[in-house]
């Protein structure tokens, strides 16, 4: 097996090192580029084709905002992981809404960081720690008059029964293994219902699968 390729993109050169030295020691990791800035990284995705990009909030020129929303509009791009704070909850929410395969705080520690590159580079999203559940429930609680919601429900509606159970899970942030053991099926019947998900739903990822849920006020 191929080790997971890692762009890191950040503004801050020491941040840059930390996160390559952590990422750099770990066999099935490999860290093949930098970038410091959102209007560096799709020549530095062209160059280095990343499996990941590690993806900072706050740069000088283009924000990762903008280019997580530029490089996920790209044919076949590589997933991204978004490095923030708490006080960025709200551009938290435009980076999942745009693709991003989730988000880590730069306090996270370093197991936990290697730990989350490795579920967003298999496709299971960076939901399950109870900070990014209470943080993503708060920026989407909907209300009542909220169109956003009742385009959510009308979407969820036509689910069939086992494929809205899978979509409520995943909105709770559970893994595959998780929704397994809950739902008694295998790993891999979770895994085509999660694919049949984001075709019938027209989404590109488990987080807007999260997000979808949230914004229907169910979890």
């Amino acid at each position: 097996m191929h080790p997971v390729r890692i762009l890191i993109v950040d503004d801050d050169a020491l941040v840059r090192a930390g996160l390559s030295m952590i990422l750099g020691g770990t066999p099935d990791l490999r860290v093949v580029g930098e970038a410091a800035d959102g209007s560096e990284v799709a020549a530095a995705v062209a160059a280095c084709r990343p499996d990941v990009v590690l993806m900072d909030i706050r740069m000088p020129r283009l924000d990762g905002l903008a280019a997580t929303e530029a490089l996920r509009a790209s044919p076949r791009p590589p997933e991204v992981l978004v490095l923030t704070t708490f006080d960025a909850d709200e551009h938290v929410l435009r980076a999942l809404r745009a693709g991003a395969g989730g988000f880590l705080l730069k306090d996270t520690p370093p197991a936990e960081i290697v730990r989350a590159v490795r579920r967003v580079a298999a496709g299971e999203a960076t939901l399950s720690p109870t900070v990014v559940r209470t943080l993503i429930a708060h920026v989407t609680a909907p209300t009542v008059t909220d169109p956003r919601r009742e385009r959510a429900l009308r979407s969820l509606a036509g689910l069939a029964e086992r494929e809205r159970a899978v979509a409520l899970a995943v909105g709770q942030g559970r893994t595959n293994a998780e929704i397994a053991a809950e739902l008694f099926m295998s790993v891999a019947t979770v895994k085509a219902y999660v694919s049949r998900l984001l075709t019938r739903l027209g989404l590109n990822n488990r987080v807007q699968i999260a997000l979808l849920v949230h914004d229907a006020g169910l979890v």
